[in-house]
């Protein structure tokens, strides 16, 4: 795909990007180092919540059990909206009142799954997640704010594989995934998108951000409101846009700034237009 060779002209040592198909998992299009190790910093909550709605199947535990602050559960937790704040363990809010963003609520997330499953987090992502996916590069270490983003590492062809799950589900009921990606959690609840500022509502569902009419956007212009996905402070994003029938990811190791949010929508729209 032509559209994958802009990265070349992204101000970054190194960047790697990959187009895949819905309807059939088709590899559509790969530039870059696919097996280039990159930090997903928050990219890495996708692979968190994912484990986590696995153990709610397994019946590890129940999305409206309790998790975190009082009031809060599974549910809020995976939504940003139990209270806690952003990177530490502190109540800012009653659950289900806002849309704070937080890493502390991830951290949260992850210790519930360890306690009340007996295994180790990372463990526990690598045998639901990764090994059945093939996703063989990809791990989540045990380093402070692992669950969250700061331990997550992936290539492009990993995040490839997870993106045809994330379109077409084997390892969770195709129902679970609508309600997590295509269902917004506590509707209506306000909050801030980590780099782009207010927004009135900050639209989520299960751990996957939900794009909506949010504006401006990390995601393109041309995407649709049902895309879902997330970006990472380390430079690094994944969305799946269902109406399109397409996943787009691109992974760097440049902090997330300006230049982010100007080249990564440019790349979307080109991707949306090429196909």
């Amino acid at each position: 795909m032509q559209s994958l060779r802009t990265i070349e002209d992204w101000p970054v040592p190194n960047a790697a990007a990959a187009v895949v198909r819905g309807s059939d998992g088709a590899l559509l299009g790969a530039h870059g180092p696919q097996d280039h190790l990159f930090p997903l910093a928050s990219v890495t909550k996708l692979l968190t919540a994912y484990a986590v709605l696995i153990a709610v199947e397994e019946g590890v535990f129940e999305l409206d059990d309790p998790a975190g602050p009082d009031g809060s559960t599974v549910r809020h937790l995976l939504a940003h909206t139990s209270g806690l704040a952003f990177d530490e363990h502190r109540v800012m809010a009653a659950p289900g009142n806002r849309r704070l963003y937080s890493n502390a609520g991830f951290d949260v997330l992850a210790a519930t799954l360890e306690h009340a499953s007996g295994i180790p987090f990372a463990q526990y992502a690598a045998e639901a997640v990764f090994q059945p996916l093939g996703m063989h590069a990809t791990l989540i270490n045990t380093a402070h704010r692992a669950p969250a983003g700061a331990g997550g590492l992936s290539t492009a062809a990993d995040l490839a594989r997870f993106a045809v799950e994330l379109q077409s589900p084997k390892l969770l009921d195709p129902a679970t995934l609508h309600t997590a990606t295509r269902e917004v959690a506590f509707p209506g609840t306000n909050g801030v998108l980590p780099g782009f500022g207010h927004r009135r509502p900050n639209d989520w569902g299960l751990g996957f951000e939900i794009r909506d009419h949010k504006t401006p956007h990390w995601t393109g212009t041309a995407n649709s409101p049902a895309t879902f996905g997330h970006f990472g402070q380390s430079g690094t994003f994944l969305w799946v846009d269902p109406t399109a029938d397409l996943a787009c990811l691109a992974l760097t190791d440049r902090d997330f700034g300006p230049w982010a949010a100007e080249v990564w929508p440019q790349l979307s729209d080109a991707v949306l237009a090429e196909i």
